[in-house]
């Protein structure tokens, strides 16, 4: 597949632009990772009640690993341009403040915190100097905009990898012991809930954007090296006293607004590449969980579908009261994402929470409040 050619059939001025998008996005993409290299050789319905009482007795604390889905601003330390602590991102957050969460507001894993577990009201970055003790005893987010489980995906826009992240919080595990004993330290570990959630990067960017994985590995075979990752690193979570581990599935990814522009399709229909991809993957993580169940003592290992309630607001926005599901809040909505949504953008809309995507690739806050509790308010109870 000549993903960055014109058809020569597709010579029109919509074709172009389209075209030249994507040598941006390549362009963009060939320069971050020549630089890591560089750096490297240098060194509305739903959710209205809280499905169950949940204390910090029964949850401790939330660890979150992944990727911008999840990430409340670590990459906010980092030399990377994927960041979003710049408005118009945090318009509608506590104060209209950006934190680095690339959204309009809060991101799942706030609200998983506060509406669903009563932990806390927002899921700190790790990374974040400001941070004490007690936040740490209660949660807190290692996950980068921009990883994987492909450790090329985070390599090529130089965030944290799935690796990075576990050492952060064999780092946390230590500060923990230090400040509350090794036998608590135990407990709140073991009782705490773990939330992973990546892949989609790996599958829109690394694959289908990128030349450096399809010369080598057909879809099948790639979505296996995938597969392989979240094993490991969910093994390398159990051997840290992890029990209680949710992983989330990858969202129909051919259907975010950058992906339907960047398919070409002048109609603005859904990559099916990118969804079949998608549900590909799924499948094996899937699988995976249920073996790891069977392997691995006193653990609960969930499979969090996220393919389908996203699907399910794209397809019937309006009734969860919605009425922009094509194209995000943030200029066109077409692609805007990142460096590309910023204070210079101009034509965002008025009111987000009437959008499902906040910019061209991430949910508004709307839609990730109602995605939050479509995915956890039956599977919450299977944890205990």
């Amino acid at each position: 597949m000549n993903e960055f050619l014109i058809s020569p059939a597709a010579n029109s001025a919509p074709s172009v632009c389209i075209g030249l998008i994507k040598v941006f996005f390549f362009v963009i993409i060939s320069i971050l990772y020549g630089h890591n290299n560089n750096n490297n050789n240098n060194m509305g319905v739903i959710g209205a009640t809280k499905v169950m009482t949940l204390n910090q007795t029964v949850v401790p604390a939330l660890f979150a690993f992944g990727d911008s889905i999840i990430d409340p601003g670590n990459n906010n330390y980092l030399k990377t341009i994927v960041k979003c602590n710049f408005p118009p991102y945090g318009r509608n957050f506590i104060g209209g403040i950006p934190t680095g969460r690339f959204s309009n507001g809060r991101i799942p894993t706030d609200i998983l915190a506060d509406e669903i577990l009563n932990i806390k009201k927002l899921l700190p970055a790790y990374l974040d100097p400001s941070l004490q003790l007690k936040d740490l005893l209660t949660g807190v987010s290692f996950a980068s905009g921009g990883s994987g489980y492909d450790p090329l995906t985070s390599q090529v826009v130089s965030v944290l990898s799935l690796s990075d992240q576990l050492e952060m919080f064999k780092d946390v595990i230590r500060k923990i012991k230090a400040g509350v004993g090794e036998s608590r330290a135990g407990m709140i570990v073991s009782k705490s809930i773990f939330l992973i959630c990546l892949g989609s990067d790996d599958i829109a960017n690394t694959y289908l954007t990128t030349p450096f994985r399809q010369p080598h590995y057909d879809i099948t075979a790639y979505t296996d090296l995938m597969a392989e990752s979240a094993s490991s690193f969910i093994q390398d979570l159990y051997k840290e006293g992890a029990r209680r581990i949710g992983v989330v599935s990858i969202p129909p990814i051919g259907c975010v607004p950058s992906q339907r522009t960047l398919s070409g399709d002048i109609s603005r229909g859904c990559n099916e590449q990118g969804n079949q991809a998608a549900i590909l993957f799924n499948s094996k993580l899937s699988s995976l969980l249920t073996s790891l169940n069977n392997k691995l003592p006193q653990a609960t290992l969930l499979y969090l579908d996220i393919y389908n309630p996203l699907l399910t607001l794209i397809q019937n926005p309006a009734t969860y009261g919605l009425e922009v599901a094509n194209k995000g809040c943030c200029g066109t909505g077409n692609i805007e994402v990142s460096i590309l949504c910023n204070p210079f953008t101009k034509q965002s809309c008025n009111d987000a929470s009437t959008y499902l995507f906040w910019d061209s690739y991430h949910p508004s806050e709307k839609a990730y409040q109602l995605i939050t509790h479509m995915v956890f308010d039956h599977k919450i109870n299977n944890f205990f």
